[in-house]
């Protein structure tokens, strides 16, 4: 299993949380093409889930987190998700940061989402499945944390599959609230 996450919390105090279970190390692109790993349903089955556990509240790595509000699905966060688990696939590599440096707050900049709080949870690895997946980043402390952070009031949630890179599928959540 290989986990990361992050989270800044506004544009000029970047308060960033990051934890990986796996380093991530830059290798040579697969030859194969990357295609979307999302099945008929995940958007749904993914807000079920992170929704679920708001709505009950969670324990995160002993930290008690009462209910929060459910997210909602974006569309400008799910391109901004997709684009940097489409680049890790294509790239074979797994970072929060991309090959020039940026990090999920300049991802969701350039995709036209005004935030006033951006985190992202990325996960990698063939075996999962959207409820695999969500189950991962509840049990690992930072993942959960961002998930259950009341800021976040929507999310986006892609993954990206390529044969014969180190992992095979490249999951990246991006948690955002709106100015």
């Amino acid at each position: 299993m290989t986990f990361m996450c992050l989270k800044n919390r506004s544009r000029f105090a970047a308060a960033v949380a990051a934890v990986a279970l796996v380093h991530g190390v830059a290798f040579a692109a697969s030859p194969f093409k990357s295609a979307p790993c999302e099945v008929p349903g995940m958007r749904e089955l993914i807000l079920q889930q992170v929704n679920a556990a708001r709505s009950r509240g969670y324990n995160c790595g002993g930290q008690r987190f009462g209910s929060a509000q459910p997210v909602a699905w974006n569309g400008q966060l799910y391109s901004a998700a997709s684009g940097h688990s489409r680049d890790m696939a294509e790239n074979n590599y797994f970072s929060h940061n991309d090959r020039s440096g940026a990090q999920a707050e300049t991802r969701v900049d350039k995709v036209g989402y005004k935030w006033t709080s951006v985190g992202e949870n990325i996960a990698a690895g063939q075996q999962y499945t959207a409820d695999n997946v969500v189950s991962g980043w509840l049990g690992s402390t930072a993942h959960c944390r961002n998930i259950m952070d009341a800021d976040f009031t929507e999310i986006g949630v892609a993954c990206i599959a390529r044969p014969g890179t180190t992992y095979g599928s490249y999951w990246t959540m991006v948690l955002g609230r709106r100015t």
